[in-house]
């Protein structure tokens, strides 16, 4: 037995020294650099590659299988002459003997200088796309396909065979030095790059912890920006259980370029990331992200890889000076009047999404004093759909609008500076000629509507709020309902309350035509007048309570254009009014005093002009308002008018007539004492000019104030025909004389 065993260690020794032998003799007798032609030419064939080899090819043969390459080149055989790749060193090495066990044993993976030129033309083709389709094989004879080897009994039987079972890796590290990418896109004129890409790994082992290190240069021109990053974790995979994850994960760096304007954004994004392929699911726990000054805590989950993917999860971010933070990142804020808006930013949401659409659900958004709850989404990304449905506290709209120009207050003050030249030649007591009407434009013609945006908008808005201040208006109870689908935009309903009145609206913007046509329906209820008429440099010329019915068209793309295509109807009634700063008494006094040939005695008493109603009907018709039935109700007065509001120019025209019904004041001026005969008389005014003048604008009809006079001559006539005759005629006499007096 010791000789059958020292004869079997002997011929095993022999083996072992012939087998080293062997690789000895074919690692220095057969050199692979003499087969490069024919390692090309099977290239061709197999893969459609063009494979230069300007480096020689080392190998070892065992214990280790080793390869090293040097210098390489690939290119599309189609395109021999526009490689895509090239390769300054590639060098790798396998165990032999673990092969036999189907385990792959490597040392250390190291690839130097790998440069991937990625190119697509003017037609959308791209310079590696033929690399891996062989060339067509012969067709099988009829004899090979019915001769084909039959199943196994293994496969037959469905049982896994040997080749079923994976191949086992293990390799000391991959390493990747000095490695660029480029693509080009001839048709988008797209250009993008990553260079200095460096990756290390630890062991690579399945089943265990693998450290993971990459870093590279990103770069665009599409728009111009480039970017630092580095990924650092540590990877774990099954391939039998299909199931991936890096542990630990870490995303940082630095982007520039133009979308931020000249300035920096520094992030940094951290989590655990796992895809279960077998469960068809990918997931991102313990979700941290830093961008400048802003930080946000999520997680996410997507299912259903396989088929159409379903995003669940949720995002916090924490309370943050949005006004800094985009100034931080170069996105410029259009001019607020208030310059601390956006101070204060928080959010506290739960996400659902698809490939194609994403909400914002359960949504708890602070900015600066408002609260906000309720959701928003982009229901197609593609269409750029959005929806949103939020409810919240108050909002002062006032501080988020534009501020003012300087060329509109240069504007307003020259506007400003006619009308107080208008109210100066006016007078006080409305001894002045009457003013003009205005005849310049009082409406810019510059575009206000983004047409092409809004033909493609495709939007749903419901907005409801406890109180929105507007104009320095306090609305309580605010709800708006609007949606804008195929260039026509509808708000369906906009409501709320202001003071004691209310209003409810609704409008719409047909922009599908060339000239865009829009509509409006107002309703309004004892709304105050005076905020909506009163600016900085000009005070109210009216207040008052507004019950206030219209429907309105008019068409094009401009004030000016709205206000001279102007056509509707509406209706108005205002309560407890006041003419701000026109004394109408005080002139019809000056009208009884002339009439009754005296002097008034003193200054006038009160500035405005109180009056219980003024109401009327409108017809629009090409930005001119017609007025022919106003009706206005003042103590001890009664007033009709007719005429016409020119709301091209502001301007208004009217005949206005007053009506006595008896002085209600205590002591009257003795001057313009109302006696009986002048009671029931209709004193006529004329008012023209400026609208922003109001009553201001109003003087007594010189011509009809001899109407009245020749009336009240008739009248006194009658009375000293009563007198004179009394009974001594029949009273067809007395009347067809009177009618002759007062004609």
């Amino acid at each position: 037995m010791k000789a059958l065993g020292k004869i079997l260690g002997l011929f095993f020794l022999g083996l072992l020294l012939i087998i080293v032998a062997l690789g000895f003799a074919l690692t220095h007798l057969f050199d692979p650099n003499d087969y490069k032609d024919e390692i090309r030419q099977l290239a061709r064939e197999k893969a459609n590659l063009e494979l230069t080899l300007n480096g020689d090819i080392g190998w070892s043969l065992f214990p280790w299988l080793g390869l090293e390459l040097t210098d390489a080149t690939l290119a599309s055989a189609t395109t021999p002459e526009q490689p895509f790749a090239d390769l300054r060193l590639l060098g790798l090495s396998v165990r032999v003997l673990p092969l036999l066990r189907k385990e792959v044993q490597m040392s250390d993976i190291r690839i130097d200088g790998l440069n991937l030129n990625l190119q697509r033309d003017e037609k959308g083709r791209g310079n590696w796309e033929d690399v891996g389709r062989p060339a067509k094989p012969a067709a099988p004879s009829p004899t090979a396909s019915a001769d084909s080897t039959p199943a196994t009994p293994d496969s037959a039987s469905g049982e896994p065979t040997a080749s079923d079972t994976p191949i086992k890796l293990d390799i000391d590290s991959l390493i990747v030095n000095s490695a660029r990418i480029d693509y080009r896109d001839a048709q988008k004129g797209q250009q993008f790059s990553a260079e200095s890409i460096q990756l290390t790994t630890g062991a690579i082992r399945e089943g265990a912890n693998i450290p993971v290190k990459l870093s590279a240069f990103f770069g665009t021109n599409q728009p111009v920006m480039r970017a630092r990053s580095e990924l650092q974790g540590e990877l774990r995979f099954d391939r039998a259980l299909k199931r991936y994850q890096l542990e630990d994960a870490k995303l940082s760096g630095e982007a520039s370029g133009e979308p931020f304007d000249g300035q920096t954004l520094t992030y940094a994004v951290q989590g655990q990331l796992l895809v279960d392929l077998a469960a068809q699911v990918a997931e991102w726990n313990g979700l941290k992200l830093s961008a400048n000054q802003l930080r946000a805590l999520g997680e996410l989950k997507v299912r259903d890889l396989d088929k159409a993917p379903k995003l669940t999860g949720g995002l916090s971010i924490a309370p943050l000076n949005l006004r800094e933070f985009l100034s931080g990142i170069g996105q410029k804020l259009p001019p607020m009047q208030d310059d601390k808006t956006l101070g204060q930013f928080e959010l506290v949401t739960r996400l659902n999404g698809t490939a194609n659409s994403l909400t914002l659900e359960d949504l708890k958004l602070q900015l600066d004093d408002s609260s906000f709850s309720g959701q928003i989404a982009v229901a197609d990304f593609a269409k750029q759909a959005l929806r949103v449905q939020l409810k919240g506290d108050r909002l002062d709209l006032d501080r988020y609008l534009p501020g003012k120009n300087p060329d509109a207050k240069s504007a307003s003050a020259a506007r400003t500076a006619e009308v107080k030249q208008s109210v100066a030649s006016a007078g006080q007591n409305g001894s002045t000629p009457l003013p003009n009407a205005p005849t310049q434009q009082a409406w810019s013609a510059a575009p206000l509507l983004p047409i092409e945006q809004l033909r493609t908008l495709d939007l749903h808005v419901a907005l409801g709020l406890d109180q929105l201040t507007v104009k320095q208006q306090a609305i309580s109870n605010f709800s708006l309902k609007a949606k804008s689908l195929g260039g026509l935009l509808t708000l369906e309903d906009a409501r709320g309350s202001l003071g004691n009145g209310s209003f409810e609206a609704k409008a719409s913007i047909d922009t599908r035509p060339a000239i865009p046509l829009l509509s409006v329906q107002k309703r309004l209820s004892r709304i105050p007048v005076e905020p909506f008429l009163k600016s900085d440099e000009q005070p109210a010329p009216l207040k008052g309570l507004l019950d206030f019915q219209a429907n309105l068209s008019t068409s094009g793309n401009s004030q000016k254009a709205w206000i001279d295509g102007l056509n509707g109807t509406a209706s108005f009634l205002l309560n407890d009014g006041v003419l701000v700063d026109a004394n109408l008494e005080q002139q019809l006094c000056r009208g009884i005093a002339t009439l009754n040939r005296k002097a008034l005695s003193g200054d006038p008493r009160g500035k405005d002009t109180p009056f219980e109603t003024l109401q009327g009907n409108l017809t629009l018709r090409n930005g001119v308002a017609n007025n022919p039935d106003l009706k206005a109700r003042i103590p001890g007065l009664a007033v009709s008018g007719n005429g016409d509001l020119d709301l091209r120019v502001l301007g208004l025209d009217y005949r206005v007539g007053i009506t006595l019904e008896g002085d209600q004041r205590a002591m009257p001026d003795p001057a313009c004492q109302v006696n009986e005969r002048y009671v029931g008389i209709e004193w006529p005014l004329r008012c023209r000019g400026p609208l922003e003048l109001g009553a201001k604008a109003c003087r007594l009809d010189q011509d009809g104030m001899g109407k009245v006079a020749a009336k009240l001559a008739g009248n006194k006539l009658n009375e000293k025909l009563e007198e004179k005759l009394g009974d001594k005629v029949s009273p067809e006499l007395k009347d067809a004389l009177k009618g002759l007096f007062n004609r």
